[in-house]
C-alpha cells in the first residue's frame, strides 16, 4: 500500500480479521429486530471456539449506535475491475445514540470474514490460524439505535492499504462516544475483503477481495490508482452524507436507516483521518476538498512512489503547496521497512512541515510500530498473553508499548485534535 513500508512481505493479504466487520446486512437491522439480530450477531461463543479478543471500551459519555450504508457512484467506473460500470463503496456510521434499549451489540466482523481470515490470512504477521474465535469480538456499538437529533461533527476514516475499515473500530468508537459521527470507509478492490448487501449483474457475489499481492509502492501506477480512488471515494461519501442530511436515503439497496441519523450530521464541521495509505488520502483530500476542515495522517507517505529506483518520488500537492487548514502528522519511532522507505516518509513529511505559516504539526509515539494505530494495538498483546503469538511477532506488529499506554495515547492525540478544530462551525 502506498503508505505501508516496503519490505513488509505479504502485508496486503493480512487481517481479514476485520474484513467485513459490522456485517453489511445486520447493520441495517433496527432495534425492533433485536431478537432476530441477537441470534446472528450477539450469540455467546462456545468455549470450544477458542479465545475471544476484546476491543478497549470507549471513554466518552455517549452510548453508540451503528449502521451501514451501501453507496453507488454511477459517475465512475471501478478503478480495479473495469467490468464493473459503477463505483461501489461500503461504509459504517457510528454515532451518539438517543437510546440503545433493545438494540443488539454489533460484532466486529461476520462469520464469513472470520472463516476467510483463518484460511487465508492468519499466517501473516504470525497471527494464529486456530485457537481464536475471530468472529466473537463484540464492539460497543448498538445496531440500528436511534441517533440523538443533535448536529454533530463528522469524521471520515480511511484504513491502511489493503485493510478493512473495521481494523479501526476501537478508535472510531472512542470518537463517537465523545460526540462525533464517524464514517469508516471500505475501498473495494483495495480492502482485504468487502461484503455487500446484495449481488448484481456485474458482481455475482456479495464479496470482493483485494487485488494487492505485495506492497503497491513497488508498482507506481497501482499506487497512484489506490490513492486517487480513495480520495474520490471520500469525496463521494461526503456527497452522499449531504443527501442524508437533506432527508434522503443514500443507501443504494434502499434499506431503512436509524431514526434521526440525518439530523445528527453537521457537514459544516468535517474532519478526516486515515492510517498508512488512508493517511495519505486523508491529507490530500484535505487539500483538494474544502468541505474538510481538519485531517490527521497516521504514518502515511506524502509522495508518490518513484518511477525509477533511487530517485525521489513526486510530492503530492498537499506536500508541494501546503494547506491552510489544520493537519496532524502522527507517527511512530519504529516505522518499519527499508532505509529507503524511511527516507521517503521523512522527506515527504519534512516538505509538508516546511511551508511558511503552516498549520501542520508533527507528533511521535515511541516504542511503537506502524500497526499500533489499528485494533492490533489491543489484540496483539491479548494473543501473546494467550500463548498464540510470539513476543517477536507482537513487537513486529505494534511494538513493545503496553496497550494500557498506547491505546489511550493514540486516542488522546486524535480526539483532542478534532475537538480543537471541529468545535465550531466554519
Amino acid at each position: 500500500m502506498a503508505s505501508v513500508p516496503r519490505g513488509a512481505a505479504g502485508v496486503r493479504r493480512r487481517a481479514v480479521v476485520g474484513a467485513v466487520g459490522l456485517a453489511a446486512g445486520a447493520l441495517l437491522v433496527g432495534c425492533g429486530g433485536a431478537a432476530r439480530a441477537r441470534g446472528r450477531t450477539a450469540a455467546r461463543p462456545r468455549p470450544a471456539d477458542g479465545v475471544t479478543l476484546r476491543l478497549p471500551a470507549p471513554t466518552g459519555p455517549h452510548r453508540i449506535g451503528v449502521t451501514g450504508l451501501y453507496l453507488v457512484d454511477r459517475t465512475r467506473r471501478d478503478p480495479w475491475d473495469r467490468s464493473i460500470p459503477v463505483r461501489e463503496v461500503v461504509v459504517t456510521v457510528l454515532y451518539p445514540a438517543r437510546t440503545v434499549r433493545g438494540c443488539p451489540v454489533a460484532r466486529q466482523m461476520t462469520q464469513g470474514a472470520a472463516a476467510m481470515f483463518r484460511e487465508l490470512d492468519a499466517r501473516v504477521h504470525g497471527l494464529p490460524r486456530s485457537g481464536v474465535n475471530w468472529a466473537a469480538t463484540a464492539t460497543h456499538a448498538h445496531t440500528g439505535a436511534p441517533a440523538q437529533p443533535v448536529p454533530r461533527p463528522v469524521i471520515l476514516y480511511s484504513p491502511g492499504g489493503g485493510d478493512p475499515r473495521t481494523l479501526g473500530t476501537g478508535l472510531a468508537e472512542e470518537l463517537a462516544s465523545h460526540g462525533h459521527v464517524v464514517v469508516t470507509v471500505d475501498h473495494p478492490g483495495d480492502a482485504s475483503e468487502v461484503e455487500f448487501p446484495n449481488t448484481t449483474a456485474y458482481r455475482p457475489t456479495p464479496y470482493r477481495t483485494t487485488v494487492f499481492r505485495d506492497d503497491p509502492r513497488r508498482h507506481p501506477e497501482r499506487a497512484r490508482t489506490m490513492i486517487d480512488a480513495r480520495i474520490a471515494d471520500l469525496r463521494f461519501v461526503l456527497d452522499q452524507l449531504a443527501v442524508l442530511t437533506a432527508g434522503g436515503n443514500p443507501d443504494a439497496a434502499g434499506r431503512a436507516l436509524p431514526e434521526h441519523l440525518g439530523q445528527a450530521i453537521d457537514l459544516e464541521r468535517v474532519g478526516c483521518y486515515g492510517h498508512s495509505a488512508g493517511g495519505t488520502a486523508a491529507a490530500e483530500a484535505l487539500y483538494e476538498d474544502r468541505r474538510i476542515g481538519a485531517a490527521i495522517n497516521l504514518e502515511g507517505y506524502l509522495d508518490r512512489p518513484a518511477d525509477r529506483p533511487g530517485r525521489p518520488g513526486e510530492l503530492y500537492p498537499v506536500a508541494r503547496h501546503g494547506v491552510d487548514r489544520p493537519l496532524l502528522l502522527l507517527g511512530t519511532d519504529g516505522f518499519t521497512g527499508t532505509q529507503e522507505a524511511r527516507r521517503e516518509l521523512e522527506r515527504s513529511w519534512a516538505a509538508m512541515l516546511a511551508h511558511p505559516h503552516s498549520r501542520t504539526r508533527r507528533r511521535q509515539l515511541d516504542h511503537a510500530l506502524h500497526w499500533m494505530f489499528t485494533d492490533y494495538a489491543a489484540m496483539a498483546p491479548q494473543l501473546q498473553a494467550a500463548g498464540l503469538l510470539t513476543a517477536g511477532a507482537r513487537r513486529a506488529l505494534v511494538g513493545t508499548l503496553d496497550p494500557a499506554v498506547s491505546v489511550p495515547a493514540v486516542r488522546h492525540h486524535v480526539r483532542s485534535f478534532f475537538a480543537r478544530h471541529l468545535s465550531r462551525r466554519r
